[in-house]
């Protein structure tokens, strides 16, 4: 039986000790060991000139695959460098964890988007580089965390004051705010996808107080979203959309560690099922 281990920092997996406790049963049903890993409990690095991986300061028994669900793009690399499988690829990792990074490479599919600026942190200016309003995100940002509407250059002030940390993202607007679309995928497979509502928020995340209920994409919808799949190599991903004053889809940004409480919530689709297969067959070839 193939092992793997399933990374998670110690606060992350008490908040999700269900879909934990679910994976691990998904992978035992398909004769997959898994294991969770605290990566507190982890050191990587370079000692007598090789790299190393230890547990709690001793060496270990490398597994054949880790599911990585930390946000550490280094850590993907390092595993794979040690010859041990990474779900999601550093490269995923790498790029879907850097949201201008991600909106770069999408621009080469010729994907819709709103108007979006790239804006080192020690370049932030009094003068902000677009018209208000406009949405700040932090590029490290996930969960719709650390993203911000600002109205004037009292909110504009206050937020590179406040609130910005690294490198941001400013955004246009002219969307249907407390609305999005996102849609779970699975290797080269579409699994399902859900639309995402908030009605005292312009964000519409799960997470944040938001509803859910299940989207059918439409054939157009379907053929964009494949060319963003074709052009990645993900093992399980959340790809997210704005929604346009005309009911279009615009890209917004993709999940490397996606959860699936929404997609739970409205449907009976066992996505860690079909993520488990993905898995056997990638370490299969």
């Amino acid at each position: 039986m193939q092992e793997g281990w399933l990374i998670y920092n110690k606060q992350d997996a008490e908040k999700n000790k269900t879909f934990i406790d679910w994976f691990i049963g998904e992978a035992y049903l398909q004769n997959l060991s898994l294991k969770l890993i605290f990566r507190e409990e982890l050191t990587i690095g370079i000692m007598n000139n090789e790299r190393i991986i230890y547990k709690n300061g001793k060496r270990i028994t490398q597994p054949d695959f880790a599911i990585v669900r930390t946000i550490e793009p280094l850590l993907n690399k390092h595993l794979e460098a040690c010859g041990i499988t990474a779900f999601n690829s550093s490269n995923v990792a790498r790029i879907c964890n850097n949201k201008a990074l991600t909106h770069h490479y999408i621009t080469d599919l010729s994907i819709p988007m709103v108007d979006t600026i790239y804006i080192k942190k020690e370049l932030i200016t009094a003068t902000p580089p677009i018209s208000y309003p406009f949405v700040i995100k932090d590029v490290l940002g996930r969960g719709g965390k650390q993203v911000y509407m600002i109205e004037n250059y009292q909110e504009w002030l206050e937020g590179i004051e406040k609130y910005i940390e690294n490198d941001i993202i400013i955004q246009r607007c002219d969307v249907q705010l407390g609305k999005d679309i996102r849609v779970f995928v699975v290797g080269k497979e579409i699994i399902g996808a859900v639309l995402r509502m908030s009605t005292n928020d312009f964000r519409a995340n799960f997470k944040l107080g938001g509803s859910a209920r299940w989207y059918e994409l439409n054939d157009n919808e379907t053929s964009m979203i494949n060319k963003i799949i074709n052009y990645f190599d993900f093992d399980m991903v959340g790809i997210d959309f704005l929604i346009g004053a005309n009911g279009e889809m615009l890209f917004n940004e993709i999940e490397d560690v996606v959860g699936s409480r929404t997609l739970s919530s409205v449907s009976h689709i066992n996505i860690l099922r079909e993520y488990v297969k993905h898995i056997k067959q990638k370490l299969s070839n």
